[in-house]
């Protein structure tokens, strides 16, 4: 947020030393092209590194004099979003556990302690290597993916950013009883940086159906090869290809561990709304279908063709339905799932305090 106020500051002042400037008279009242591209530019960025470098400067002093931030004196473990940035200082060690990051500093040293090399300022993080903030260092480790899960100790401060928060979606959902992660012993079980395999979604698929019990209580047989006997993931598949909700991947197999894509499941929560069958084997259009359904903003489909998917992806479009009306347009899939006794309202207004971030 300072960075930001700093940055916002610095383009006002320039914005109005080019105004005075360059403004002519009545026939030319208005800055060339050229200057904008060229000069303006340059001063701009001079001005704002200039800001952003005291800002740093700032803050690793204020880290070192006690001012800001806490000391872990034990390991300890969070979830981060995309943007978001863990401060250290002098003795201030990181690993990262799950998803992507990178280390930058101005001066001083950052030493792989996994390798026993010092790292450049700007190297990306490789995932279970411990990252030891040298003596007279201040350094910022960034998520660069969509997610992250990151384990520190010593003196920290945290800044964040205005991306999705994907974290506190999965965390909403599982308040909601329609999210329970994975046996991970990390990042809450989340797996958010994992894609989702065709089992993963299906389950998710009848929780948002709000037909889990029915599915566990299935008894029966599919015509699966690839599905163990007795199992529960057994229970989900052959409720949902009884209910006509699966065709599996073939006639005898599911493939349970393979794959699943933004189209496969946005059409599976097209299906659980009512907006589609199983009948439909075109996923072409699934995502215009699910814009003009409510279900998906123009925003959520260009992100969803650009980005890998992965389990955030499928948590945020979970998330996201549950705001939608049913095709009938009585009431939302969230007012359907209260009228099951899925979740309590109480539980649904509870969620809405999770989520900061605006969607996309």
């Amino acid at each position: 947020m300072k960075k930001l106020v700093l940055f916002l500051s610095v383009c006002a002042l320039l914005a109005s030393a080019v105004w005075v400037g360059a403004a002519g008279d009545a026939g030319d009242p208005l800055a060339s092209l050229s200057y904008l591209n060229g000069e303006f530019s340059q001063r701009a960025e001079k001005k704002i590194d200039q800001a952003l470098e005291q800002s740093d400067k700032e803050l690793a002093e204020r880290l070192k004099n006690g001012e800001v931030g806490e000391a872990a004196a034990s390991w300890q473990e969070t979830r981060l979003k995309e943007g978001d940035a863990l401060h250290g200082v002098t003795g201030t060690d990181v690993l990262l556990l799950a998803g992507r990051g990178r280390v930058t500093y101005k001066s001083g040293a950052v030493v792989d302690v996994t390798t026993g090399a010092v790292v450049p300022s700007g190297t990306n993080l490789t995932a279970n290597h411990r990252y030891l903030t040298a003596e007279d260092t201040t350094a910022a480790y960034t998520v660069t993916s969509e997610t992250a899960v990151v384990d520190y100790q010593g003196q920290y401060a945290f800044s964040y950013s205005d991306r999705p928060d994907y974290n506190a979606m999965a965390a909403a959902l599982k308040s909601l009883h329609l999210f329970k992660g994975t046996f991970t012993g990390y990042g809450e079980g989340f797996d958010l940086e994992a894609a989702p395999t065709r089992l993963q979604a299906l389950i998710m698929f009848i929780r948002v159906l709000g037909e889990e019990e029915q599915a566990l209580a299935w008894s029966g047989t599919t015509p699966f090869k690839d599905i163990e006997k007795g199992s529960q993931a057994e229970h989900y598949v052959g409720y949902a290809y009884e209910k006509g909700y699966t065709n599996g991947y073939t006639a005898t197999s599911f493939k349970p561990a393979g794959a699943v894509n933004a189209y496969q499941y946005t059409e599976f929560v097209l299906r659980a709304m009512g907006y589609s069958s199983a009948a439909n084997k075109d996923l072409s259009d699934t995502l215009l279908r699910a814009v003009n359904a409510g279900v998906l903003t123009d925003g959520d489909t260009a992100m969803l063709q650009s980005a890998a998917f992965l389990r955030a992806q499928l948590v945020y479009i979970s998330y996201y339905a549950l705001e939608a009306d049913l095709p009938d347009g009585s009431q939302s899939l969230a007012d359907h799932l209260m009228d099951l006794g899925v979740f309590t309202r109480d539980e649904w207004r509870g969620s809405w305090k999770l989520v900061k971030s605006e969607r996309l």
